[in-house]
C-alpha cells in the first residue's frame, strides 16, 4: 500500500497554502495613539465587523519602538451574493507605541480581541487599557520580563545571570548516542562547580 506521504507525482505541493489566493489586497493604514481608538470604532461602523488578528512587532532601535497591528475583515451584513462575499474586504491598520506607552483596549468593539490583547501584553509587555482582565495568557505569572521583545535575553532572565558550563567530551559523543557514565558524570560534575562559584 503506497504512503500517504508519498509527494504527487508532478513533484508539486497541494497543500492549502499553496494553493491559497494571494492576501494581497488588504488596505494598510498608520494610525496615530492618540486617534486609534477613534478610527476602530469607525472602521467598525464602516463595516469591518470582524477582528481576525491582533498582534505586535517590535523594531528595537526605532522610534516609536513597537507597532501594534489590527487585521480587521468586512463581510456583508446582508444577504449576497457568492462574489460579493468571496471578496471581503481586508484592513490593516497599524499604530506605532512607545515603550511604556498604554494602548486603548478594543475588547469592547471585537470581543475577539480579549485574548489576544493578553498575549501581546505577556510576550511584548504592551499594555491596553480597559481591558477587562489584562493578564499572563502563556508564561507563569512569576516570569520576568517579555519574552518576544527583540532586547530580551536568549537563555531567559534567570539563565543569563547564572555562568553557561562547558559541557564535557561533547565533541567524543556522536549524534544521537545517549551519555555514558563517564560523559554524564563528569557533565554533572562541571554543573556542580559553576553552580558552586
Amino acid at each position: 500500500m503506497p504512503s500517504t506521504q508519498t509527494p504527487p507525482l508532478a513533484g508539486t505541493a497541494t497543500d492549502p497554502t499553496s494553493v491559497r489566493p494571494a492576501i494581497d489586497d488588504a488596505i494598510i493604514e498608520r494610525v496615530e495613539l492618540s486617534a486609534l481608538r477613534a478610527r476602530l470604532e469607525a472602521l467598525k461602523a464602516e463595516g469591518f465587523s470582524m477582528l481576525l488578528d491582533l498582534g505586535a512587532v517590535d523594531y528595537l532601535g526605532r522610534a516609536p519602538r513597537f507597532d501594534v497591528v489590527y487585521h480587521l475583515l468586512k463581510m456583508p451584513v446582508v444577504a449576497a451574493t457568492v462574489a460579493q462575499v468571496g471578496a471581503p474586504g481586508r484592513m490593516r491598520v497599524l499604530c506605532g507605541i512607545n515603550d511604556g506607552d498604554h494602548v486603548p483596549s478594543v475588547v469592547s468593539l471585537w470581543p475577539s480581541a480579549d485574548w489576544a490583547e493578553r498575549e501581546v501584553f505577556d510576550l511584548f509587555g504592551i499594555t491596553f487599557d480597559g481591558h477587562p482582565d489584562l493578564r499572563r495568557i502563556q508564561m507563569p505569572h512569576d516570569w520576568e520580563g517579555a519574552p518576544l521583545r527583540k532586547d530580551y535575553p536568549l537563555r531567559g532572565p534567570a539563565r543569563e545571570r547564572a555562568p553557561r558550563p562547558a559541557f564535557a567530551l561533547k565533541s567524543n559523543v556522536q549524534a544521537g548516542t545517549p551519555p555514558s557514565g563517564k560523559t554524564l558524570a563528569a557533565l554533572q560534575e562541571q554543573i556542580k562547580k559553576a553552580r558552586e562559584q
